[in-house]
């Protein structure tokens, strides 16, 4: 499912119309990526909760030429699957 699968969805569920539908959503992913940003942590019950996590820097190598680079220290969000969200899968529920 992508955003505009998400927004159609959302809209025949709600009976909103489609703009509408756009700002909830964009104001929801605007709202998670401020708070991911700003180094907080989200947590959504049952779904899931998104944090951010931090890695140092390290020496690789390039695959192609094997020449070493120096790859700089970074932070990305990792998503950790809540229960409810984890049973639904493995049961295949809809």
């Amino acid at each position: 499912m992508n955003k505009s699968e998400l927004t159609e969805a959302l809209s025949k569920e709600l009976n909103l119309s489609t703009s509408e539908t756009t700002d909830i959503i964009s104001t929801i992913l605007d709202s998670m990526t401020n708070a991911l940003a700003n180094g907080e942590n989200i947590e959504i019950r049952g779904f899931g909760s998104f944090t951010i996590r931090h890695y140092d820097s390290y020496t690789g190598r390039n695959p192609k030429t094997g020449k070493e680079v120096e790859v700089g220290a970074k932070k990305l969000p990792f998503f950790k699957v809540g229960k409810d969200l984890m049973e639904a899968v493995n049961a295949g529920k809809r």
